[in-house]
């Protein structure tokens, strides 16, 4: 069942226009709004204290959460240091990607790994991968804003914990669309909002003049989240993620969404 002409709010900014077009063929409107950019930290001296802290054995575990922070690290270390510094500091210790995409990082440096966390790679899976093992000084790679969770859950084991902040969202230059988009969420104008990372709903409910009316009106709206690690985020806000897709992929949840967002909007407006 197609979208069937609903108003479908997507906040994805690097592949906008690819996420509009695959609204229109799932038979929806689409309202295209980007939410985020990333911004790189140009003054960054937690990195290098990390990787002189790293080559100095003082680190027994490293935790790469996202691909792009990895290479962001290796780029900031690369201002001042060899090429290929930070791929040879971490033969040297035990690494953990918390998904494929710092997995296939590391597969391009050459660099071996100790533990593979299982799908779908949320906070909770990388600390049940790591349970039992002997490293006790560990160092995090953040991605976007801290996960204060997973530091959590890694200090109630024991750990002595050290969160490594590379690069933060921010809000797009022209916050126009996105200021729009929630206006419509407001004035009931929206029917489906499709969430792809966990921090687009965040940016959204800053462009919003009445946070109570925001949250009321997005209590009618079919709220389909891309995979677990978004709809935690969903659940700090006080929401809940009304479906996900099979697979943690932009293609089928808009198909998935448009299958079941009538059903999903006819139960909550009930």
């Amino acid at each position: 069942m197609p979208f069937n002409a609903l108003r479908v709010l997507s906040l994805e900014s690097r592949r906008a226009e690819e996420m509009a077009t695959l609204i229109r063929k799932n038979g929806g409107d689409p309202i295209v709004a980007p939410s985020m950019r990333e911004v790189p930290i140009d003054d960054n001296p937690e990195v290098f204290a990390f990787y002189d802290a790293l080559i100095n054995n003082q680190y027994d575990m490293v935790i790469l959460l996202t691909g792009v922070g990895t290479r962001a690290v290796d780029k900031v270390l690369a201002t001042r240091r060899e090429p290929g510094a930070f791929a040879a500091a971490l033969r040297n210790v035990t690494v953990v990607p918390r998904g494929p995409k710092p997995a296939a990082v590391l597969r391009e440096w050459n660099v071996p790994w100790a533990v593979t966390v299982p799908s779908p790679n949320t906070w909770r899976e990388l600390i049940a991968a790591i349970e039992n093992r002997p490293e006790c000084r560990v160092a995090v790679q953040e991605y976007g804003k801290s996960n204060e969770q997973l530091l959590d859950a890694l200090r109630a084991t024991g750990c002595d914990v050290t969160p490594v902040r590379v690069y933060q969202w921010d809000l797009p230059e022209d916050t126009a669309p996105l200021r729009d988009a929630a206006l419509k969420v407001c004035n009931g104008e929206v029917d489906v909002l499709l969430l792809t990372t966990s921090m687009q709903l965040p940016h959204l409910a800053r462009m919003a003049r009445d946070e109570a009316v925001f949250r009321a009106a997005l209590a009618k709206v079919a709220i389909c989240s891309i995979g677990p690690t978004t709809s935690e985020a969903l659940e700090d806000f006080g929401l809940k993620a009304d479906m996900e897709p099979t697979l943690p992929k932009m293609g089928v949840l808009v198909k998935e969404a448009a299958e079941q967002a009538s059903d999903i909007m006819a139960r909550k407006r009930k």
